[in-house]
């Protein structure tokens, strides 16, 4: 192949590309403003529901991991307590 029909070649390689991505983020455009702020603002709505759900189940998690800790700091104190008895105790 000659140089200048290599050169020819990538140049039009390279503006068809440019077109096709032109026309892509052309259409792309088009259909987010067809959807309008009536969508956008139904989809904020599903956001901020699904964050309160979110929420709410962290902090339920937040109040049972607590409560494994409490649990965990009471058989600690107990096994402390218990451990002088056992040592006083003949083998």
């Amino acid at each position: 192949m000659d140089p200048r029909e290599f050169i020819v070649a990538l140049v039009s390689i390279g503006v068809v590309g440019a077109v096709v991505i032109t026309l892509i983020r052309t259409v792309a455009q088009a259909a987010a403003r067809s959807r309008g702020p009536q969508e956008e603002g139904a989809v904020l709505m599903r956001v901020d529901d699904r964050l309160g759900r979110m929420e709410q189940a962290i902090d339920a998690m937040a109040i049972e991991v607590e409560r494994i800790s409490e649990g965990q700091r009471f058989t600690a104190k107990l096994l402390a307590e218990r451990a002088p008895e056992a040592s006083r105790l003949p083998r």
